[in-house]
Formats: C-alpha cells, sequence, structure tokens
C-alpha cells in the first residue's frame, strides 16, 4: 500500500506515519532523510542533490523524485510506503504519478489530516514547552512565527494537492483534531476498506 499523508504543519502526519509504519510494516519516507541518506551513500542522485545544495540553491523536482524512484525500489518498501512531506506542489504531484507509472505501481490514498489552524499554535506552544523541559531548550522551529510561515507556504503551495488528488479520486480526510488514538483508528478503518 503507497500512501500520501497532507496536512498543515502539526496535523500529526509524522506521529501517524510512525504508527502506520509499525502497525503495517510500510516505510515512512521523509524527502529530507533520503536526500542526506543519497548524499551520504554517494549514489549517482545524491552527488546530484550534495552538488545544488552545497551551492545554497533548493533541490529541484526532478532531483528529488529520482531520490524517492531509487528509494521505493529498496526491498523495504515492498509492501508499500508513506510519502511525509513530499509532493509539496502540483509538478511534483505529476511528477511523482509519471515516475509510479513507469516503475507500474500508483498511489492507494491521499489521506488528508484536518485540523483547525487556531489550534496549532497551542499545540506548537506546548510542544516547545515540553521539549524544552526534556532537552533545556525547544527546537528551533518550534515558534509561533515558524508555524505561521510554513502555515502560509502550505497553503500557498501543498493545499493546492487536495482537489488534484480528489480529481483522481484518491483525496480522503480525517478529523485531525481528534485525539492520536482516534485519528489511528480512523485511519486504520479507511485503509482496511480500500
Amino acid at each position: 500500500m503507497n500512501l500520501i499523508l497532507l496536512g498543515a504543519p502539526g496535523a500529526g502526519k509524522g506521529t501517524q506515519a510512525e504508527r502506520l509504519q509499525a502497525e503495517r510494516g510500510l516505510v515512512q519516507l521523509s524527502t529530507g532523510d533520503m536526500l542526506r541518506a543519497a548524499v551520504a551513500a554517494g549514489t549517482e542522485t545524491g552527488r546530484k542533490a550534495k552538488e545544488i545544495m552545497d551551492r545554497g540553491d533548493l533541490v529541484p523536482d526532478q532531483v528529488v523524485v529520482g531520490i524517492i524512484s531509487e528509494r521505493i525500489d529498496s526491498p523495504d518498501c515492498a509492501k508499500g510506503f508513506i510519502l511525509d512531506g513530499f509532493p509539496r506542489n502540483q509538478a511534483q504531484a505529476e511528477a511523482l504519478d509519471q515516475m509510479l507509472k513507469q516503475k507500474g505501481k500508483r498511489l492507494d490514498a491521499v489521506v488528508e489530516l484536518k485540523v483547525d489552524e487556531t489550534i496549532l499554535f497551542d499545540r506548537i506552544r506546548t510542544r516547545a514547552a515540553e521539549t524544552a523541559d526534556k532537552t533545556g531548550a525547544a527546537r528551533a522551529d518550534d515558534s509561533e512565527e515558524t508555524l505561521r510561515n510554513r502555515l502560509q507556504v502550505y497553503h500557498a503551495q501543498t493545499a493546492p494537492l487536495l482537489p488534484y488528488y480528489k480529481a483522481q479520486g484518491k483525496l480522503h480526510s480525517i478529523d485531525g483534531m481528534q485525539g492520536i488514538e482516534q485519528v489511528a483508528d480512523q485511519l486504520k478503518d479507511l485503509l482496511d476498506g480500500l
């Protein structure tokens, strides 16, 4: 089963992806992690990405799709994968669709975790306080200003993917404002019904 989790920053995508990985054997694919791993492994795509990142430029879509392509060919992805953080825009979604088609694979579902964005600011304050209590300092990206900026980027670039996947009949929405267990239960029911 191949999935994309979509939702605003702080919606719980990473938490749910980790649960799906543990419960279903699906591999959570984070583009940032994959880029760093490809660079470290010295793959052809990794070398291209390193040159670009060393210049301080953003890695182009075709390089990111190449890294995803290499990664999903790995044996641990045989049961499926969860994309978290990719695609971020329609051009990436179209490139992903084309790459999967060439491999004879497809997306089974795109799951949107819907959240009340005003509550996300409460979540970020709580997470920052908890992290500070545990480690002595909050994560650099656990700030209201950072969240505000990330939400603007999400609405400008990623939210337009919702109608794109809806038109394909792949979009499913879950209320991400519920507790972690309730979201996980709804996600389980959804995936069991596919």
